[in-house]
């Protein structure tokens, strides 16, 4: 019996993401709430890559957060590489997400007194799952993997939009997390640029085993997933007062 529950313990998770009955609800003063999320069940299993379509204001963006811990649900379960994340007090939530979690924005928030290169060591510096001695090296590899060598030593504003963006990539994947999210990851690319950073994109995940998450409403993104879901039949908020 010990050795069979042994076996169980150390079998890696199939799913890399699973959400249980999550909602999300937001205040709106006078005792009232709105609903803007309720997921049933979400799995995503390791090494996938799925896309979730859906209009503005469906619930995409929240859904990434909650997946990051970077907010927390109403009610509900989700497990991210077989930890509870919504039992975890703050501090414990942004170590987990910085090491186990690379997450794509939109408007890429990179530091725009920083240098590409240095935007990319700052993420390692705060999860500290690089070796300091390795950092430097890492961000340069994964910059040059993605087209930037040339363009290191650049600051945000020196940049065009798909090298930001290519930057916000490289950053989202330097701590060799299992799990990479992305919100609309081409949005503010033109379609040129958007179809060159998102090639890049799925093969450097597709290389190293990543599970993908992107919420987009763009149909070149929808086509690159081996898995497309609908936010709409994902979400079912049942609203009120």
């Amino acid at each position: 019996m010990a050795g069979g529950t042994s076996g169980t313990a150390s079998r890696p998770p199939r799913d890399a993401v699973t959400l249980r009955g999550v909602t999300k609800a937001f205040p709106l003063g006078e005792g009232r709430m709105l609903q803007a999320l309720a997921v049933d069940h979400l799995a995503l299993p390791v090494a996938s890559r799925t896309v979730v379509r859906g209009r503005s204001g469906s619930g995409k963006t929240t859904l990434l957060n909650l997946i990051a811990g970077v907010s927390t649900p109403t009610g509900g379960s989700i497990v991210v590489g077989g930890t509870e994340i919504t039992t975890l007090p703050e501090p414990a939530r942004d170590r987990f997400r910085a090491a186990q979690i690379g997450y794509v924005f939109q408007a890429f928030n990179l530091l725009p007194a920083f240098s590409a290169l240095e935007n990319v060591m700052l993420a390692m510096t705060f999860a500290r799952v690089v070796p300091r001695g390795r950092q430097r090296a890492r961000a340069r590899e994964l910059l040059g993997r993605l087209g930037l060598g040339a363009r290191l030593g650049h600051q945000p504003a020196q940049l065009s939009r798909g090298e930001q963006q290519r930057v916000a990539i490289a950053r989202a994947l330097a701590n060799d997390p299992p799990l990479i999210l992305a919100d609309e990851p081409c949005a503010s690319l033109d379609a040129e640029t958007a179809r060159e950073v998102l090639a890049v994109f799925l093969d450097v995940c597709r290389e190293e085993a990543r599970t993908l998450l992107i919420v987009s409403h763009d149909d070149a993104v929808l086509a690159a997933g081996d898995r497309r879901l609908d936010m709409a039949e994902l979400n079912a908020p049942a609203g009120g007062a």
